[in-house]
């Protein structure tokens, strides 16, 4: 089992590029301070990685 890793939307969104947009709803996050959990694999984390100035990434067990 690869565990999980806690998301936040810690930025707008407003002014950023539509890649990163696209990137923080396909982790399914809607709004400032949403939180969610997903399966921690190298897909995910890369996701993550890319808008990563916007997210809070924590380990989660």
């Amino acid at each position: 089992m690869a565990g999980t890793i806690r998301l936040t939307l810690k930025k707008s969104l407003i002014g950023a590029k539509a890649k990163h947009r696209a990137t923080i709803r396909g982790l399914g996050l809607r709004r400032l301070n949403h939180t969610v959990e997903r399966e921690d694999t190298p897909q995910v984390r890369g996701m993550a990685r890319s808008v990563d100035h916007l997210v809070e990434i924590e380990d989660a067990q």
